[in-house]
């Protein structure tokens, strides 16, 4: 994972939206277009990205694909911020 790609891939609204969508499971890339007023086009680039980062898994069924988030990667970096921040796992909340 690299972390530069995971910070810009999260730097675009809509890029954090499309996740946000993602949360409650698996859609095709017409379902996740279908929710902003933006071309197939720069959905697809926007999903790209995303899958570059590792945030998103891509799984082609017939003639759909279908994308589903990749919750390691948000736990990869939750670890990360949580011992930049000096907490570890024994710390009390």
């Amino acid at each position: 994972m690299s972390f530069a790609n995971t910070f810009k891939a999260l730097s675009d609204p809509v890029r954090r939206e499309i996740l946000q969508l993602l949360k409650s499971g698996r859609m095709s890339a017409g379902e996740i277009g279908s929710h902003f007023d933006m071309t197939g086009a720069t959905i697809s680039y926007h999903l790209n990205i995303l899958k570059k980062a590792d945030l998103v898994w891509e799984a082609k069924e017939k003639n759909y694909v279908y994308y589903e988030l990749n919750t390691s990667v948000v736990d990869e970096i939750l670890l990360w911020l949580k011992n930049l921040k000096g907490e570890s796992d024994n710390d009390p909340k």
